[in-house]
């Protein structure tokens, strides 16, 4: 078996292994076309955007569980109108049988619409226990956050895997997606060096235009530097082409080391391909070596 076999196989064994996905309320009918190519009891999370409401949130996240997949429903601190709010959100949940698990994010709104300023202060309310939730998703930033002090950001990582642990619940990161597999790797040798123990989800988007690719990383603060762009498989003179994150995943097996970095597990951003990105995993992982 050559190295260029060994390491996808790698990839196909160890990271691609229970990968997760991510959908928005609105990508139900995506969702039941992608069904097929996805494996059953994967992992997807169902984002809270500002310009959906309550009814898509649940009926996204029923739609999960009924087509055999493990709903992990979004909540986003700073949409939060109210206290009452969170409980509707989550008795709903609750009564789905989807509160098992949530992922928690601050979310975009600069000011908050009501009384949670970030995610840790969901954690703090007490509420997510007695609405079911037994695991706890929260968000890591191996390139920063270009609105937060990196500081903040290390801060806020530590206190959120303490009141976790204070609390009993279960946790994991999901990190920012990225082009570069050094800064991941990097970020996550430190996460392990400050004592935080949870699970890692490296964020990588799924196959996608140039374009749209370059759109969400300069929102989110990705580098994207030539020389990042074409180590990924891209050109910024190709804004037309597609991307997919082969080169990615297999330069992450090679360089992933167990005793440094922990276990570490995917998550797809797919930005809204859902089909795309499952069909891509499919395939990649059938191609692999036995």
């Amino acid at each position: 078996m050559n190295t260029a076999s060994t390491v996808r196989t790698a990839v196909a064994t160890s990271l691609l292994e229970d990968f997760s996905l991510e959908m928005t309320g609105k990508d139900i009918p995506n969702l039941e076309e992608a069904c097929d190519t996805i494996p059953q009891g994967t992992r997807i999370n169902v984002t809270f955007l500002g310009n959906e409401d309550l009814r898509m949130r649940l009926d996204a996240a029923r739609a999960v569980k009924r087509l055999g997949f493990v709903p992990v429903p979004h909540i986003s601190a700073r949409r939060l109108g109210s206290g009452e709010d969170l409980q509707q959100f989550l008795a709903g949940l609750q009564a789905d049988g989807t509160s098992d698990n949530v992922f928690l994010i601050g979310g975009d709104p600069a000011v908050p619409k009501g009384p949670y300023g970030d995610s840790l202060s969901l954690i703090h309310t007490g509420l997510l226990q007695e609405y079911g939730v037994r695991n706890v998703g929260i968000t890591g930033y191996p390139e920063g956050h270009p609105a937060i002090d990196s500081g903040l950001l290390w801060s806020a990582l530590q206190d959120k895997h303490a009141a976790l642990g204070e609390q009993s619940l279960e946790g994991g990161v999901i990190t920012q997606f990225g082009f570069d597999v050094d800064p991941v790797l990097a970020w996550v040798e430190k996460v392990r060096a400050r004592g935080i123990t949870l699970p890692i989800r490296v964020g990588v988007p799924g196959p996608a235009g140039v374009r749209r690719l370059m759109s969400y990383a300069a929102r989110f603060g990705v580098g994207t530097s030539t020389s990042v762009v074409k180590k990924y498989g891209f050109s910024l003179t190709n804004l037309m082409g597609t991307a997919g994150p082969d080169r990615f995943l297999r330069e992450l097996a090679a360089a992933h080391d167990p005793a440094r970095h922990g276990g570490l597990k995917i998550h797809f951003y797919t930005f809204g391909g859902l089909k795309a990105t499952s069909e891509w995993a499919a395939r990649f992982w059938k191609e692999s070596p036995a």
